[in-house]
């Protein structure tokens, strides 16, 4: 076989990579379980008509076809039934490109056997037609919290979005976070009070004042939104308040604007920041230039970074409308924790390190071939009280197996009781042996530990 050609936008993690990985999820997995949220996971594929149907994504979705169509089939007479099963089956089905999407389905779905306000949470691929750069694949993992509720969602639960995102990044080995969050009802009740013609276009066009800077936003205001040059630049200053308290309520009435939505916009925003100063001092930021581009956020809005990194890892949200079934409405808000971005980028600095290659804690040496199955005992014997245990692949010099282990990280060597084997670590009782520090003890499989801190790899920050 040909040395296979690179695929972009797919990352496949080294098996350090990828404990790292299983660490970031099982952290996260833990904090949401913490505050209440329940498991789920929803179908890889969605009909094209749910994906597309909020929001600009044409673009993004991956179609999903059956590669040996049979074309007989399709020549044959069908019914109308026959031909919406097809489609619904072969030629009209995406790839989800967000976890939100297929969520709001489900609650459709499932609405009568939910318990309101449902809480779940989701750590699973998603995968997304752009082109792969740096923080950006096709496919890729995220870890996405959301509540629903029917008729009306309580606004406290946007508060406390902020704060379980702070706590699931808190503990882990990474770059101090920052959480910009606003309310997208300051933003249109801003505009609408300035009176821009198109609110919604002007946010899609502050949304990327980070990306182009003050004077592109500008012609985009201009160019899309009809806004004429002074109420641009009223835009672009709300667009630059960023406050590390609820000052931000000061400055936006310094600018002179009233309307009914800016009003309750800044009432949420400041309970907002109020409460998450409480939680997390220093980890919420009020800034009034994240909008978030997808059209179906109604109130506040949220995005993450880390310390040092331009690119966001994490967003969310309040949607009002994103589910509905007739007169039925199931409002939500929602936070999504780019798994994949964010080692992406720690990965590319280097900037995250696990204490061995393997899980494997303790290595059974072999003195010989046919000592194989009591060394599987051994090992057994470990594993059942919860130790990572392999077999020494073959039975080599005990030193050759000490450098084995060490080539893989494994700290602990365990030597069966082998009498005249010629070894200078043989003895009348199992032993086992340190191989960082050289000191070596006597054992017993039914009784021996190792220290907390050895029995699986640790993940840490890189010095």
């Amino acid at each position: 076989m040909a040395k296979p050609t690179p695929l972009s936008g797919f990352p496949e993690w080294l098996p350090p990579q990828r404990m790292i990985e299983q660490y970031v999820e099982e952290r996260l997995r833990r904090t949401f379980e913490l505050y209440g949220f329940a498991p789920l996971e929803t179908r890889a594929a969605e009909p094209l008509d749910q994906l597309l149907r909020k929001g600009e994504t044409s673009q993004e979705v991956y179609l999903l076809r059956r590669l040996q169509s049979d074309a007989s089939e399709r020549s044959e007479p069908r019914s109308r039934e026959q031909e919406a099963a097809a489609d619904a089956s072969d030629d009209a089905l995406g790839l989800h490109f967000d976890l939100t999407v297929p969520f709001a389905r489900y609650v459709l779905e499932n609405a009568g056997k939910l318990q309101f306000p449902f809480r779940r949470y989701q750590i699973q691929k998603a995968w997304r037609g752009e082109r792969p750069q740096v923080g950006r694949y096709r496919e890729f993992r995220q870890a996405d919290i959301d509540v629903v509720d029917r008729g009306d969602l309580p606004f406290h639960y946007d508060v406390e979005m902020a704060l379980v995102a702070a706590d699931a990044l808190a503990g882990l080995p990474v770059p101090s976070v920052r959480i910009r969050t606003n309310n997208r009802k300051v933003c249109e009740g801003f505009y609408r009070g300035v009176g821009v013609p198109d609110p919604p276009a002007a946010l899609r066009a502050v949304d990327k004042l980070d990306k182009i800077g003050p004077a592109a936003v500008v012609d985009l205001l201009v160019g899309t939104a009809g806004a004429t040059d002074a109420q641009a630049k009223a835009c672009l200053a709300l667009g630059e308040i960023n406050t590390p308290d609820t000052s931000f309520v000061d400055r936006v009435r310094a600018l002179g604007v009233t309307d009914p939505l800016l009003d309750e916009g800044l009432a949420e925003l400041t309970a907002v920041v109020d409460a998450a100063r409480e939680h997390a001092p220093g980890v919420v930021v009020a800034d009034l230039s994240i909008a978030r581009g997808l059209d179906y956020y109604t109130g506040t809005v949220y995005e993450i970074a880390l310390t040092g990194f331009s690119m966001s890892v994490g967003a969310g949200g309040r949607y009002d409308n994103l589910a509905s079934a007739g007169t039925e409405r199931y409002p939500g808000v929602g936070i999504s924790i780019g798994v994949t971005r964010l080692l992406g980028l720690l990965f590319g600095q280097d900037a995250l390190a696990v204490t061995r290659s393997v899980p494997t804690c303790v290595l059974v040496a072999l003195s010989t071939e046919d000592a194989r199955p009591a060394a599987d005992r051994t090992a057994a014997a470990l594993r059942a009280r919860g130790i990572p245990v392999e077999v020494a692949p073959s039975a080599d010099k005990y030193g050759k197996q000490i450098r084995f282990a060490e080539r893989r990280g494994i700290p602990f060597v365990w030597f069966p009781a082998s009498p005249g084997s010629g070894s200078a670590d043989s003895g009348s009782a199992d032993s086992v042996k340190d191989i960082r520090s050289g000191e070596q003890v006597d054992a017993d499989a039914a009784s021996w530990m190792p220290p907390e801190s050895d029995l699986w790899p640790v993940v840490t920050a890189s010095p």
